[in-house]
């Protein structure tokens, strides 16, 4: 600043800087939260799909073992088909409380979370 400014003119281009910063720091916590938020879906993702390789290679055996205990082995596969069909059926009855909610306030928990100074 120069010293022919008004006193005008000087509240003027701190307001100026003010929003300017202002928007500068919007933009950072959009980019921390979006990160973040990323980063836990990411991770999720990555459990998840650990977990879904699990049961698909313990229900393989367990329906092997079914079916050997049964006499054919289709008896077993079966078996777990007709129990997957019940998880199913389940999970559509109750997809609000058990899947929709619980993911949509975990999302916005974590949007909401303020960041310790």
């Amino acid at each position: 600043m120069n010293d022919n400014t008004t006193p005008i003119a000087t509240l003027f281009e701190r307001a100026e800087d003010y929003t300017k910063t202002s928007i500068k720091l919007l933009k950072l916590n959009a980019v921390d939260k979006s990160a973040e938020i990323v980063s836990s879906l990411f991770s999720i993702l990555v459990v998840s799909m650990t977990v879904v390789l699990s049961i698909i290679i313990i229900s393989i055996g367990v329906a092997l073992w079914l079916g050997k205990l049964l006499g054919d082995a289709f008896y077993g596969f079966f078996i777990i088909g007709a129990f997957y069909l019940l998880v199913a059926i389940f999970l559509r009855i109750f997809r609000e409380q058990w899947l929709k909610y619980p993911v949509s306030n975990s999302i916005i928990k974590q949007m909401m979370k303020q960041k310790a100074l």
